[in-house]
């Protein structure tokens, strides 16, 4: 296949999980048809469950296949020996309702995990399924609004005094000074479901009547226990998930700011919207907050039972107002470009990288226009220049140079 052309419109796929919300992704895409039901994510990348299109002179072909043709010309030779395929995938959230406490592994237990549920004969698309692929799955977000999440255990002195000032949890106390985080963790989400109701039963009713009064807020783990029951009544059994609000960061993230998420860190999306960088990879072991399969004993083998300071990165500024957020893995980075009229980024992609404006408009190589929540595709080893018409805000993933 001989590629002249290097850069294409790409075009995403919008899931509609029910978490999302309504209108954010719709808007961003322009995209009328999709209000009648909840658009939580839009990813863009080249999964095999989901993958973008990008346009071809007239025709909107697979990027999956689009890089199996010839993937040295697309993502280069050497990203393809190392990791087989386009190595992350890039997406935009909205998330209106609490996403699952999640851990994910690392590298070779994904490897591991995977084999042997493949060795158990359980098939991939199985409930029950922990490993399905085997990859590890860091991520990176940046928000797009204020963003509310979960991330990591808090100190022992903040768990402490969360244990000594929550009446319902106050129990629990002795046991955390004697066993530590690790201990904790383990006996509630070992508890039998009717002792675990007893406990969050009257936390829950409570939280919910503060949460009417206005004395609480989104810093208080109370407000978003409430959040969670206080639409629909409290169910038969209360989850568990309620632990971890408790026990983790709650971590408030402005506009324009980022979180790294490691293997082995719990973490749960809480609310507000984002553009989130992961690798290509579906392995997550869930703790609550979800009617999805929860394996207490492959969570506990992966969780890191320590306590953790957010870090939340401005981003390091480059050239042509480029701001290039840490990413500590092979697989991905992020950077965020912001332009005003005028002013042009110049820039040479390694290997595949994706593009999306989020706000504003800007023209590549002086024939592309990219609208607000238009996306492209640029192909490896390809230069180009984005110049902006007006204040413009641009979201690239890419791989980093090997």
């Amino acid at each position: 296949m001989q590629l002249n052309e290097r850069i294409f419109k790409l075009k995403g796929v919008i899931q509609h999980y029910a978490w999302g919300g309504h209108s954010f992704i719709p808007q961003l895409l322009n995209n009328k048809e999709v209000l009648d039901k909840p658009s939580a994510e839009y990813w863009m990348g080249a999964h095999p469950s989901a993958p973008s299109m990008i346009l071809v002179g007239n025709d909107w072909v697979n990027l999956n296949q689009f890089i199996a043709e010839d993937p040295s010309s697309t993502i280069t030779s050497s990203v393809m020996s190392r990791f087989g395929e386009l190595p992350y995938l890039f997406k935009v959230l909205d998330v209106k309702d609490m996403l699952s406490i999640q851990v994910h592994p690392t590298k070779e237990s994904a490897e591991l995990g995977f084999a042997e549920e493949n060795n158990a004969g359980i098939p991939l698309n199985a409930p029950h399924r922990n490993y399905k692929d085997q990859n590890h799955k860091p991520e990176v977000m940046v928000a797009l609004s204020e963003f509310w999440l979960l991330h990591g255990f808090k100190s022992k002195s903040a768990l402490e005094e969360v244990l000594l000032n929550t009446p319902e949890l106050k129990i629990l106390l002795p046991l955390f000074k004697q066993e530590g985080i690790k201990g904790l963790y383990q006996f509630v989400m070992e508890m039998a479901q009717e002792d675990v109701n007893n406990m969050l039963e009257p936390l829950v009713k409570r939280a919910i009547r503060l949460k009417n009064e206005g004395s609480i807020n989104k810093t208080n783990p109370g407000w978003w226990a409430a959040k969670l029951y206080e639409e629909n009544g409290l169910i038969e059994n209360i989850d568990r998930g309620i632990f971890s609000i408790y026990f983790f960061n709650i971590v408030q993230v402005n506009k324009g700011d980022a979180v790294f998420q490691k293997a082995g860190v719990p973490h749960a999306y809480l609310e507000g919207q984002n553009i989130e960088l992961m690798a290509n990879s579906d392995n997550v072991l869930r703790g609550g907050l979800t009617p999805k399969h929860v394996d207490v004993p492959e969570l506990m083998k992966h969780t890191l039972f320590e306590s953790v300071v957010p870090d939340i990165m401005k981003g390091n500024p480059g050239a042509g107002g480029e701001l290039v957020y840490p990413c500590p893995v092979p697989d991905f980075g992020l950077s965020k470009i912001e332009m005003s009229a005028g002013t042009d980024y110049q820039a040479t992609s390694f290997s595949l990288e994706i593009l999306i404006v989020t706000e504003g408009s800007v023209i590549i190589n002086q024939n592309m226009v990219l609208k607000k929540g238009e996306a492209a595709a640029i192909l490896a080893e390809t230069q180009y220049s984005l110049t902006a018409t007006g204040n413009c805000t641009i979201f690239k993933a890419f791989v980093p140079s090997i």
